[in-house]
């Protein structure tokens, strides 16, 4: 398709040039009616911030994304442009991106009158028409509005009240677009205050020259609520200007957790087949779901997405340097590579007083250990829910279906793995616990050809009764210990007592 590249061509074509707003309020109109999707890659969002954004659009509104980190906020704003026409015009080399028809600039004005429809067209995709700012302590206005520039008025003779002599700041050279402040009450209060020509009269001033240049633009803000009490605020008056707040939330079902982990993690490494087990993309995910809730995580501060997608990332790649290692031609995780997903949490949390007392390590551990009794319970009958059988008038109380595992360890069995076991002897270490095979196999629906598979869900049950606190887990040197609770207690007592005499 050629374009227009002079004004006068740009006249005979017809074209009309609309407001941005008004230009995405259209493009918005035609994705509903065609029943596109808006915002592809936002999961979770479908009856809630997606409708909020299509009526703040809609209305022709200006944007605040209020929300904890890890939220999507930035990924929204940077999908908007989207609702941009493809290309749209500007007098060619104006640095605001001028309307040809209404140019405001002195440069462009000057141009019009000079050489009325012969002036040279260009147009300007959609790409670039989206200017992005974290705002930051040491933001100026001059970086935002712009300041008058010495050495070009002086190299051009300028009066430093003359538009010529202007050195546009980032939203003027978004002029015709989307502008993005994120993180907006970390911007230092005076700075807010200059944007509110901005946001009512759609001017800039200059140096307090008598320099008005009108702008179009429709502008987005994010922030975090923590802001507004730990690192700054929103002044009043902006937040008024504002047209809509829209709250952002985190994943309300495991499911779209789930989804968000596997669209975002980079899971498929090299030649290797990588099997993920369903129960372990639950696990992850409500590990994050036990911080939201936890007493000693921060609240406040949030537990973003990016934990989930960290650990996993984590967990696959133990897995895999363990394929490498030992040779193993699939990369499936265990239960026991979760221990290296918790460097991919640690530092995703902020803990209160109490939590930083436990540690952050510990308390990853332990948001690991909830997840997966809560996951266990969803494929496995709960083991403390025990059966009770009715002999005449005695009664007598079963382990229910785990009755021969537990049994076994009583007799004085142990297990022991490590994550840099081959395949076949992990398998026969676990293999060794009578009936934990066929009880596997029965409720995750599993086949003995996939060893793999079989023999990390083995591991899952065995984990699964320790944090339901039928049988003692210990962890020393890499190496994973499966054994009698009760003999591991009277095994710590009698070493502690010696340790005493």
């Amino acid at each position: 398709m050629e374009f227009p590249s002079t004004l006068g061509e740009l006249r005979r074509s017809g074209y009309k040039v609309r407001p941005v707003k008004d230009e995405m309020r259209l493009n918005l109109i035609r994705k509903l009616e065609a029943k596109e999707t808006l915002l592809p890659g936002i999961i979770g969002y479908d009856q809630t911030v997606v409708p909020s954004i299509v009526n703040a659009i809609l209305a022709r509104h200006d944007i605040l994304l209020l929300g904890l980190r890890g939220q999507a906020k930035s990924r929204i704003v940077r999908m908007l442009p989207t609702l941009l026409d493809e290309h749209i015009p500007f007098i060619k080399g104006c640095e605001i991106n001028d309307n040809p028809y209404k140019p405001v600039c002195k440069r462009c004005t000057d141009l019009v009158k000079e050489r009325g429809d012969d002036v040279e067209i260009d147009w300007l995709h959609r790409d670039r028409r989206f200017g992005e700012k974290l705002a930051t302590p040491d933001v100026t206005i001059a970086d935002l509005i712009g300041d008058i520039d010495p050495i070009k008025a002086a190299s051009q003779r300028l009066h430093y009240s003359h538009e010529g002599a202007i050195h546009f700041g980032i939203i003027p050279r978004t002029n015709r677009g989307i502008f993005a402040i994120n993180e907006l009450p970390d911007l230092q209060p005076r700075i807010q205050v200059g944007l509110f020509n901005i946001m009512e009269e759609k001017d800039i001033q200059i140096r307090g020259f008598n320099i008005r240049i009108p702008l179009d633009l429709m502008i987005v803000f994010t922030a975090n609520p923590e802001d507004y009490t730990n690192r700054g605020n929103i002044i009043t008056p902006l937040k008024d200007r504002i047209d809509s707040q829209i709250l952002t939330h985190y994943p309300r079902t495991l499911e779209d957790a789930i989804k968000i982990t596997e669209q975002e993690a980079w899971v498929q490494r090299g030649e290797n087949e990588i099997m993920i087990p369903h129960y372990f993309r639950e696990i992850i995910e409500q590990a994050a779901f036990e911080a939201r809730k936890s007493e000693y995580v921060d609240q406040k501060s949030g537990v973003s997405a990016r934990l989930t997608i960290s650990a996993m990332e984590s967990l696959i790649s133990n897995a895999e340097r363990r394929a490498i290692l030992v040779g193993d031609r699939c990369v499936v995780p265990r239960i026991c590579d979760l221990a290296h997903a918790l460097p991919g949490m640690t530092g995703k949390v902020e803990l209160v007083f109490e939590g930083e007392q436990e540690g952050p390590m510990k308390v990853s551990k332990a948001l690991v250990g909830k997840a997966v009794r809560e996951v266990f319970k969803r494929y496995f009958p709960d083991p403390l829910e025990r059966r009770i059988k009715h002999q005449g008038e005695s009664r007598q109380v079963e382990d229910g279906e785990y009755g021969k595992i537990i049994s076994w360890f009583e007799s004085g069995n142990k297990v022991e793995v490590a994550d840099e076991m081959p395949i076949d002897r992990y398998f026969n270490e676990l293999d060794k616990v009578k009936g934990l095979r066929e009880l596997t196999k029965n409720h995750l629906k599993l086949s003995e050809s996939n060893k793999y598979q079989l023999a990390s869900a083995m591991e899952f049950v065995l984990d699964g009764l320790h944090q339901s606190s039928k049988i003692a887990k210990d962890e020393v040197d890499r190496m994973t210990s499966y054994k009698d609770l009760v003999g591991s207690i009277f095994t710590v007592k009698g070493k502690g007592i010696e340790e005493e005499d």
